[in-house]
Parts: C-alpha cells; sequence; structure tokens
C-alpha cells in the first residue's frame, strides 16, 4: 500500500529548507511491535521514503550533500507506536532530523597551541610527580 501525501502541508527541515508532504512517499503495513492481535489486524508500521535525486525542492549543494551523506533516496521507518497518525508523525520528525544531520555543515576547525603557561604548568606536573615516584623508591647504597 502505497500513499503519497499531498495534504498541502510541507516540512520544515532548516530554515532555508522545506520540502512539501506531496515528495514524500509512504507505506504501510503490519506492525511487529506492541499492539497484541490489533498488531496483525492494522497496518499501523510507517515507512516514509525521500527521493533526494529527483527533488525539486532542494538546491544543488544541498543535493549533492544529502546524496553524498545519506544516498541517493531516504528511508524512515516507525512502528513504535500502536497509532497509525502518530507513528506518522514519527517517521516524520525522524526524516526532519536526518535530512537536517545531512545538511548540517560542521565549523572548520582552527588549529590551536597550547599557551606558555599551559606548557609551563605541564612540565611542572610532571616534574612533580616524577619526584613523588623517585622518593617512593628504597635507597640503594653501594
Amino acid at each position: 500500500m502505497s500513499a503519497p501525501a499531498d495534504d498541502g502541508s510541507v516540512v520544515r527541515v532548516t530554515s532555508s529548507l522545506s520540502i512539501p508532504m506531496s515528495e514524500l512517499q509512504f507505506r504501510f503495513g503490519p506492525s511487529g511491535g506492541p499492539g497484541g492481535q490489533h498488531a496483525n489486524k492494522v497496518n499501523t508500521r510507517v515507512e516514509l521514503r525521500f527521493d533526494v535525486a529527483g527533488s525539486p525542492s532542494l538546491g544543488p549543494n544541498q543535493r549533492a550533500r544529502l546524496i553524498d551523506r545519506l544516498g541517493p533516496e531516504v528511508r524512515v521507518v516507525a512502528d513504535d507506536e500502536r497509532s497509525q497518525i502518530r507513528n506518522r508523525q514519527l517517521a516524520v520528525e525522524r526524516f526532519r532530523e536526518r535530512v537536517a544531520t545531512g545538511l548540517h555543515i560542521d565549523k572548520p576547525r582552527r588549529p590551536t597551541r597550547p599557551s606558555r603557561g599551559a606548557k609551563e604548568r605541564r612540565l611542572t606536573a610532571k616534574r612533580h610527580l616524577s619526584e613523588r615516584k623517585r622518593s617512593r623508591r628504597p635507597d640503594v647504597d653501594e
């Protein structure tokens, strides 16, 4: 069972990216999770798919970054709850988090050096520890 979501709403991923729900494909199936006999009768498991390569909502840089980090298709599954509606909400939220994480650009690291004071403190601590260990040794008079 595949059902495109075209209810007119959007998934707000970042401040600069919103993905229409119509681009997300939902599939429903029986859940292996909690629910007893209810789980065998009702299709509460939700699988969300998003075609990164073919999405018109993504810019070329966003598309390249997502394909590199997540692949050409993002797939999210939710079967935590007994309700299909709640599982659908969970799947959309997980999708949003995964895409936002995939788009995140880490701040470049600037190499730093320890200060003179930090070097002196480290060497002083090493000398202190060395002296403490030396004082534990038995005196060997030959």
